[in-house]
C-alpha cells in the first residue's frame, strides 16, 4: 500500500481515513494530500483526512495538484514538508503526482537529480522526464 521511495519519504494511492493508524504504526509522522477536494466520486475529503490523521496522532497538509500542474509554490510547500517531517507519506489518486512533486522539492532542497530519479524508480515511478526541471531546481536549491 505505501511505497517507500527513501528511508524518510513513501508515496500511495488513494488511502481512507481508516488507513492512517496503519501509517502512524508504520511510523509515518506527517501525511501530505495531493489530491483536490471533489477529483473523484467518493474519494474521502481533505477535511476528513486531517481530522483522522490528527486523530492518529500525525501531520497533516494538503497540497493539491490538479491538471493544471506543478507550480514553484507547490513544490516549495513540499519542501517545507520534508524538511519539517522525519517519515513523510504522500498520497494522490495513483501515487504518481505524490512521486513527481516529491521529486521536484527534493531537488529543490539541493538533492541530486540521478539520485532522485533512481529513488523514484525504485518505487516503480518514472520522473525522468522531469530530469531538466530537476536539474534546475536542484541548480536553485544548492545557491540557496
Amino acid at each position: 500500500m505505501f511505497i517507500r521511495l527513501t528511508e524518510a519519504v513513501s508515496v500511495a494511492g488513494q488511502i481512507a481515513p481508516a488507513d492512517l493508524t496503519a501509517a502512524a504504526a508504520a511510523g509515518f509522522t506527517h501525511i501530505v494530500n495531493n489530491r483536490p477536494d471533489g477529483e473523484e466520486y467518493g474519494q474521502p475529503a481533505c477535511a476528513d483526512m486531517r481530522a483522522a490523521a490528527t486523530a492518529a496522532g500525525l501531520g497533516y497538509t494538503a497540497i493539491p495538484i490538479d491538471h493544471s500542474g506543478f507550480a514553484l509554490p507547490q513544490v516549495e510547500a513540499m519542501a517545507a514538508a520534508l524538511d519539517a517531517a522525519p517519515k513523510l507519506l504522500a498520497f494522490c489518486r495513483s501515487g504518481s503526482r505524490s512521486a513527481n512533486l516529491w521529486a521536484l522539492a527534493e531537488a529543490r532542497r539541493g538533492g541530486d537529480p540521478d539520485a532522485i530519479i533512481a529513488a523514484a524508480a525504485s518505487g516503480r515511478y518514472d520522473v525522468s522526464g522531469l530530469r531538466a526541471a530537476l536539474v534546475g531546481l536542484a541548480a536553485k536549491g544548492a545557491a540557496a
